[in-house]
């Protein structure tokens, strides 16, 4: 990879901007074939890291040679100091120092900027490897860096007709101008907020630079984002930083990539995190997207590409008691249907059952193919006005949506309080 030109974002006299020149994002996502430091065969392992004065730690897996992390922190670049990050692999002991596992090391300089690397580093002396992703992008706004016209054609004719049996997995070319954005929510002393945003396409994750104290931030960021699916969803999402690298939601936007309109500037309302309700504010953003027919349509009928942050499911409260309360339903309907049914055979009510039986008669007389799906559309249409009339599935769905929301404020909650305990 070629080396990145610092000078080009460095830019110590920008105003209302962050101290330093870059921000560094990593993700710590798990290890493989760590070496066992206990008499079980197993460690205990968790990950410290430093990249120039900040450091900082995973959590402790307990008894396993190949842990899980998928764990994401934020650090601060300075240009005029030391790019390298030093990794190293330590395993955890209630009693006494703990054991040194493996360390490496990575020249952060070597990386591109604005791109998401998903690197493999192997430990020294053969004592395992760690899967991370590192992201660098920016302090300082960069308009500058806009596409020309020139390099816009020359990126037409790469992605052109001619080009479709080539490299099936570069569908296309996405530049993204997150202009600025206005009436945000507050969320610190003063009625102030300190917003940056994040872009995220699938696995490519960037992050713009931080507007301090202000509810109407610019940012200026242009971003060029590969497009490795046309049926992918980009989103844009607004934090607040805070003095201790936490980070509070404000607000998100899903724009899928089919939908993209090139060139135009258009204003988008903030959502939750839930993409279900209007938030306060909007942000201003340009797209532009060039990408191959032939390549997308070849995609349509291929695996989508998985989220490599993709985390386990955990177990919540609310979607526990709804699936109770459906399955309830389902067995409470079946018990009526079972008990009609033995009613109508046992003539405990003649007329129905002899209406039953006439009914019965005609339609295995005039049955025809077409009935059934029919049959099934009216069934929906009258459980759908049902619904309608009683009005409680909204009611259900927001009693639901609220709870759902209230186990990611708790569970939100755990992990500041663990982020806190991990720092150095």
């Amino acid at each position: 990879m070629s080396n990145i030109v610092r000078s080009d974002y460095a830019d110590s006299s920008s105003t209302n901007t962050s101290e330093w020149d870059y921000t560094v994002r990593i993700v710590i996502m798990h290890g493989q074939n760590l070496l066992s430091m206990d008499d079980n065969g197993f460690s205990d392992p968790y990950v410290r890291f430093k990249l120039q004065n900040e450091k900082y730690k995973t959590k402790v897996k307990n008894k396993t040679l190949d842990p899980k992390w998928m764990e994401t922190f934020s650090l601060h670049l300075f240009d005029h100091k030391s790019w390298q990050l030093d990794i190293s692999v330590f395993d955890h002991n209630i009693a006494g120092r703990d054991d040194f596992m493996g360390r490496a090391s990575l020249d952060l300089s070597k990386l591109t900027i604005d791109r998401t690397h998903d690197l493999n580093v192997h430990l020294e002396d053969e004592a395992g490897s760690l899967r991370i992703l590192v992201t660098i992008t920016g302090a300082v706004s960069s308009t500058d860096h806009e596409t020309s016209a020139s390099t816009r054609d020359e990126i037409i004719r790469r992605y052109g007709l001619l080009n479709s049996l080539k490299n099936f997995n570069d569908v296309g070319w996405l530049q993204l101008k997150v202009i600025r954005a206005h009436g945000l929510s507050s969320k610190d002393w003063g009625g102030k907020s300190d917003p940056f945003c994040t872009v995220e396409l699938v696995n490519t994750m960037l992050q713009s630079h931080t507007s301090y104290n202000t509810l109407n931030p610019e940012w200026n960021r242009v971003f060029t984002i590969p497009v490795k699916d046309i049926h992918s969803v980009l989103e844009v999402t607004v934090y607040d930083e805070d003095k201790d690298m936490k980070k509070e939601f404000i607000g998100k936007v899903a724009i899928p990539l089919i939908m993209i309109e090139n060139g135009v500037q258009k204003w988008y309302g903030l959502k939750d995190k839930k993409l279900f309700s209007r938030v306060k504010g909007e942000v201003l953003l340009e797209l532009d997207m060039v990408f191959n027919h032939v390549k997308a349509a070849f995609r349509t009928f291929n695996p989508r590409e998985e989220p490599v942050l993709q985390e386990e499911p955990k177990f919540k409260i609310s979607l526990f008691k709804r699936n109770v309360t459906r399955v309830r339903s389902i067995g409470s309907s079946l018990v009526s249907a079972k008990n009609f049914w033995q009613s109508l055979v046992d003539w405990d009510y003649p007329s129905k059952t002899l209406i039953a039986f006439v009914a019965f008669m005609v339609g295995v007389w005039n049955f025809e193919l077409y009935m059934l799906p029919l049959t099934l559309i009216m069934l929906f249409i009258w459980n759908l006005m049902v619904r309608e009339i009683k009005g409680t599935s909204a009611a259900d769905d927001m009693v639901y949506f609220e709870a759902d929301v209230e186990d990611d404020e708790i569970e939100e909650e755990d992990d500041d309080k663990e982020s806190r305990r991990g720092r150095c």
